[in-house]
């Protein structure tokens, strides 16, 4: 009996195994076959080459260089991997922050893949493994692809730069951007390296990579090569964008150069400016403190972020406005005593005692405020504004770059709807008066101010101003124009703009810069600036040399030529430089030398004049404009306005 039963129950366990092996390798099998080739297949992404930086001129501004890098596999080490790294730094430099990076790569990898402990090893550093490598088993030196901007500081708020890879970076990619970003460490961070990523990154390969069961690699089955990414070639010439900013020298501020038939920028200048280079590995703390915390804020891109009252460089489209809305003939004149009173408030002029009889051509030329007061009070804010508005004034260009701000074009709409209570919305008459000086409530970027340059030297046709002018594709060379034709024109007429083009031209010729511009071999057209940053209490005069030299006044100008065919138009700011014809003129005239009869500018020292620290940046941010309207309550209120001095 009990041999009986033992052999039951041996036939049922048989039973229920066979039963057990029917399931698995008939019901199951595809199942179980497919988590099998899983197991015994990965994936590894091979990174593409990012695409190169041209100027137009074909001078490389961004480029990729081989180095060598000391990396480790994970499933390759017999032992513990901190020992391993203790002994791999006696041969080669494994600082703290390395080892930090290393932690965090390996999180994120699969134990298979290769993972850089440094980066950038000397050739020192690579004998001294080279010779001892038989002791480090999973671990090898291999050749990686670095970003590198040869030209450091040069033209870096256009280039911009990359840096590593980010979860917060991760998390903006889509769904399917995020597949080609598997094995990639770095990707654009500022500049035509951010707005263009799509186009440099490239298309991510991968290998079918056979593994053992404890993850060890064994075999490659396929290999789907990368595609490398686009180029880009840039508007700027690299030539010009350098003699800029050498001619700032120290001194803060901001030009930008367009050619008007195209919206091309020439040159894009923000200074101070930095090294992108400091980026790419992850900038160390100290740097970063010293980019972070400087008081002329080298971080911060200018021609875009900061806004700027326009001063005088906004009369000549007042004139023009006037002349098109019927408010003014060339020929009529008004007479300046050397102010404009309106109500219990004086609004100065910059010429003590006035200017006596002055026309159009000559408020131009002369840079008289009288002339504009009164025209900014017959015209009236909305008719100013919706003017201004097709010339970009207090709009998004749409530039190629990110972060642009939109500055600040006021009317009575704007006003009731930047603030809360009803006696801060009403707009009071005497607002309107400084607007037409290009102060008051105005505030735009230097790439506004710029633009509109542009569209009236290209009389009414308007282009979008573009860094990038051509993607070309790294493989079949075919090149992509990225503002093929023109936005919109705006209906002026001819005979008008051609009267303030002349005006302008008197500038250069007998007005404000003819000191600059004496020995031109050209004929330019140009207009000086100045910008108050702080107001002045009533009778009070200014005296620059009395003032903190950060609470000066900005020196502005633009211009455009040849005036009668212009090739080139130009908005530059010097931060705190004073009279537009002194600090900003004489630049733009280095500038128009270069680009139009290849001259350059004879070398001599910077100026290396230190800048008091207690005081404050003077970038006036909407903000702080705002908050001056209502301490002040309005200009009606009494007191007098200082006019610009050009």
């Amino acid at each position: 009996m009990r041999l009986s039963v033992a052999g039951v129950f041996v036939l049922i366990c048989f039973f229920l195994l066979i039963m057990r092996l029917l399931w698995l390798q008939v019901f199951k099998h595809e199942d179980y076959a497919a988590q099998a080739e899983d197991n015994r297949i990965s994936i590894v992404p091979i990174t593409p080459n990012r695409g190169l930086i041209l100027d137009r001129n074909g001078v490389v501004l961004a480029q990729n260089y081989s180095a060598y890098t000391l990396e480790i596999t994970p499933s390759k080490i017999n032992g513990d991997l901190e020992t391993l790294i203790n002994e791999l730094s006696m041969l080669v430099n494994i600082e703290p922050k390395d080892r930090k990076h290393f932690k965090k790569l390996t999180e994120d990898s699969k134990k298979f893949e290769s993972v850089p402990i440094r980066t950038r090893l000397t050739d020192a550093e690579v004998a001294r493994f080279t010779v001892q490598r038989y002791r480090f088993p999973g671990v090898e030196i291999q050749a990686r692809l670095f970003r590198q901007y040869p030209l450091g500081e040069v033209a870096s708020h256009v280039i911009g730069y990359i840096g590593r890879l980010s979860q917060s970076d991760v998390d903006k990619l889509d769904s399917d951007d995020e597949a080609n970003y598997y094995g990639t460490d770095y990707i654009g961070k500022e500049g035509v390296e951010k707005s263009y990523e799509k186009e440099l990154h490239g298309t991510t390969g991968y290998e079918e990579v056979e593994v053992s069961a404890g993850g060890r690699p064994v075999r490659t089955l396929s290999r789907n090569p990368a595609i490398p990414g686009n180029n880009l070639i840039l508007s700027i010439d690299i030539e010009l964008q350098k003699i800029v900013e050498d001619a700032f020298g120290q001194r803060r501020g901001a030009l930008v150069a367009i050619e008007p038939s195209t919206g091309d920028i020439l040159a894009y200048v923000s200074k101070p400016n930095f090294d992108p280079n400091l980026f790419v590995e992850g900038i160390d703390q100290q740097s970063w403190d010293e980019l972070n915390n400087s008081l002329d804020r080298p971080l911060v891109n200018r021609p875009i972020s900061g806004s700027y009252p326009p001063g005088s460089t906004y009369k000549p489209f007042m004139a023009l406005a006037a002349l098109e809305l019927g408010k003014r003939t060339p020929e009529a004149a008004i007479m300046d005593p050397g102010y404009f009173n309106f109500g219990n408030h004086r609004f100065r002029d910059d010429k003590e005692g006035g200017h006596g009889s002055v026309n159009m051509y000559q408020s131009i030329v002369h840079s008289c405020d009288t002339y504009y007061y009164m025209l900014a009070n017959d015209l009236g804010v909305d008719a100013m504004h919706d003017f201004m508005k097709p010339f970009g004034f207090g709009q998004v260009t749409g530039i190629d770059l990110a972060h642009e701000k939109k500055g600040l074009l006021p009317s009575t709409e704007w006003k009731r709807n930047a603030y809360k209570t009803r006696a801060q919305q009403k707009w009071y008459p005497g607002e309107t008066i400084s607007l037409g000086i290009g102060q008051g409530y105005n505030s735009f970027t230097p790439l506004q101010l710029a633009h509109a340059t542009a569209i009236l030297a290209n009389n009414g046709v308007v282009m979008k101003p573009h860094l990038v002018k051509v993607v070309e594709d790294s493989v079949t060379r075919q090149r992509t124009q990225t503002v093929p034709k023109e936005s919109y024109r705006i209906n002026l007429k001819q005979e008008n703009i051609d009267i303030v083009k002349k005006a302008m031209v008197g500038v250069t010729t007998e007005g404000t810069s003819a000191a600059s511009f004496a020995k031109a071999e050209y004929v330019s057209a140009g207009k000086t600036g100045t910008a108050q940053v702080i107001g002045m209490k009533q009778n009070e005069k200014y005296n620059a040399q009395s003032v903190a030299e950060r609470k000066r006044d900005h020196a502005l100008y633009t211009a455009f030529a040849p005036a009668e065919n212009p090739r080139i138009a130009i908005a530059i700011i010097v931060e705190n430089g004073g009279f537009g014809a002194v600090a900003a003129a004489p630049i733009v005239k280095q500038a128009l030398d270069y680009y139009l009869l290849g001259k350059k500018p004879i070398s001599k020292d910077k100026d290396n004049t230190p800048v008091p620290k207690e005081d404050t940046v003077a970038i006036r941010p909407i903000a702080e404009i705002k908050a001056e309207a209502e301490a002040e309550g309005g200009p009606e209120e009494g007191g007098e306005t200082r006019g610009n001095t050009d």
